[in-house]
């Protein structure tokens, strides 16, 4: 199978409502398919809910079955009762037209979604519905940290792959850990589904010193085939998922992964530079001291949100942060907690204004969670 799937959840849509523009899905879909690619990944709330029923129209109503496979997702977050996992998956082979899915993932656990679904036994009725050969592999996308992901496929080892955010800037990030994450999934002999290969399309646009370093190499090649072919050259990585929006963004991809070339190693030195270029540009000069951890009466993670209000302002205020900062454990105080008392900033080595700080914190982070 090759290592390019089509990534159902930035569609082309119809003005603005939204409506996924059926006709130039298809004129994608068929053209993907027609450069050997077959795999397609859609879940349950993608457009609004809108994302499996679209596929149908596409692509099952329009090619064999066995010309293509499907993955979707379990929404765990909405689960409420045992039934519910049952009842969800019958309406998704309902939306997509299909009796069975080739893969189905639990989407993306992290620790409260995880005990969740503990709780109220998904993982037995999604084994249980594999057994009836309505889902032929089992899995989950996952947001969280390597920690948490090396608990979840101890316990639950019949779990066959894993859907994780990799990308070559939040490799050696320790608030994603895109790279200690893979490296879990490895250790436990399970392939990896790479979700999130361009940061949400951030590094298909590069700065200009990344670009020129992409450029003087491989002058033909575009920003993005950089981050997806870091991924695809990743031994355990079976699956690189690109949301493609149009039919120019899926004739690039298919330029450089139909015949898929990893990269050499002078191409991985040039992306530990463009990491180091990306790395220079801080919004807050925090180093990680961690002294004002001893003093906040809020216990508010400050080192932690400023290296994600770091990576949100170098990615152009790529808001994926927000899944990240909203999985922080209970117990931490989030940004809209502190009360500028001060004792933080009496503390802080590099002299920094936390409290003022924290607000833009807050409003990059939490205008979702209102």
């Amino acid at each position: 199978m090759k290592k390019l799937g089509f990534g159902c959840m930035r569609l082309p849509t119809l003005g603005a409502d939204s409506k996924v523009d059926i006709p130039q899905f298809s004129q994608m879909v068929d053209t993907f398919l027609s450069h050997g690619f077959t795999y397609f990944d859609t879940s349950y709330v993608y457009h609004g809910g809108t994302s499996e029923d679209a596929l149908r129209q596409a692509l099952v109503e329009r090619h064999p079955r066995g010309s293509f496979t499907i993955t979707t997702k379990l929404p765990v977050f909405l689960v409420k009762e045992r039934a519910d996992t049952r009842q969800f998956f019958t309406e998704q082979l309902s939306r997509l037209g299909t009796d069975y899915v080739d893969y189905y993932w639990l989407h993306a656990l992290n620790t409260a979604s995880y005990e969740n679904a503990v709780r109220l036994g998904v993982f037995e009725e999604a084994a249980q519905l594999k057994k009836e050969g309505k889902i032929h592999h089992l899995g989950f996308s996952f947001h969280d940290s390597a920690a948490v992901l090396d608990l979840i496929l101890t316990e639950h080892p019949e779990m066959e792959y894993v859907q994780l955010q990799l990308n070559y800037f939040d490799w050696d990030s320790e608030i994603v850990q895109s790279g200690a994450c893979y490296e879990a999934a490895k250790r436990h002999h399970k392939p990896v589904i790479v979700m999130e290969p361009v940061k949400g399309g951030v590094l298909a646009d590069v700065p200009q010193p990344v670009k020129a370093l992409f450029r003087q190499k491989q002058p033909d090649l575009s920003d993005a085939s950089w981050a997806i072919r870091f991924a695809a050259s990743l031994d355990n990585v079976m699956m690189v998922l690109s949301g493609m929006s149009n039919l120019e963004q899926l004739t690039d991809n298919a330029s450089y992964m139909e015949h898929f070339v990893p990269l050499d190693e002078e191409e991985k030195r040039i992306v530990a530079e463009a990491v180091r270029i990306f790395d220079e540009q801080k919004a807050v000069d925090c180093t990680a001291c961690n002294k004002c951890l001893s003093v906040c009466p809020e216990h508010i993670p400050i080192p932690d949100y400023f290296k994600m209000y770091n990576d949100h302002c170098r990615m152009n205020r790529n808001t994926n942060g927000m899944v990240y900062y909203a999985a922080f454990p209970q117990g931490t105080g989030k940004a809209s907690a502190c009360t500028g008392c001060g004792r933080c900033e009496t503390v802080c080595p590099q002299k920094l204004p936390v409290a003022r700080l924290m607000g833009d914190v807050k409003t990059a982070f939490e205008w979702s969670m209102v």
